[in-house]
């Protein structure tokens, strides 16, 4: 799939079709996470794939009870083994590394014909515990990963370039 028709057709996906994700898949959705670009290399990024039913279950509860994420075959813990090197800009660079390689998960997904959504409401010392993710280790965000319920586009509501978008200058 083109790179510009992922990015205008990825959407939140809450509805999942009760059907398993082929291992090649994953393993091409997996190597796009690998190969995102990270602040002095460092790929701080680490992942958990939960598949297990009962585990997905109670990720979804320790997501506040968002039902829709256990639903998914799959549910990736986004994670961030850091040391919390902080960019010459101010900003700590593993939030947003591990932003970007959810970006290349969410479009190579798209790409293989499945839906994600990003979750960013859970209990963190609860899945933790759930995943045996250790105590230094920070996890980032939940994502959801599997066959949508409703393969429709959807229209973007976003705001013009002209309002987001300034030249030379403020």
């Amino acid at each position: 799939m083109d790179i510009y028709r992922a990015i205008k057709t990825r959407k939140s996906v809450r509805s999942f079709l009760d059907r398993d994700i082929e291992e090649d898949k994953l393993q091409r959705i997996l190597e796009a996470v690998r190969l995102a670009p990270s602040a002095k290399n460092l790929q701080e990024w680490r992942f958990v794939v939960v598949r297990d039913r009962q585990k997905r279950e109670q990720l979804a509860m320790a997501a506040h009870n968002q039902a829709f994420v256990g639903e998914a075959p799959v549910v990736i813990a986004c994670c961030a083994e850091t040391d919390k090197h902080v960019m010459r800009c101010g900003l700590e660079c593993y939030p947003i590394d591990v932003a970007i390689a959810i970006d290349h998960l969410t479009l190579a997904a798209v790409s293989e014909g499945l839906g994600t959504c990003w979750i960013g409401s859970f209990e963190s010392d609860r899945v933790k515990e759930l995943l045996g993710i250790p105590e230094d280790i920070v996890v980032v965000e939940l994502l959801p990963l599997g066959y949508p319920q409703d393969p429709a586009i959807k229209e973007k509501s976003r705001l013009k370039l002209a309002e987001i978008v300034h030249y030379e200058r403020w």
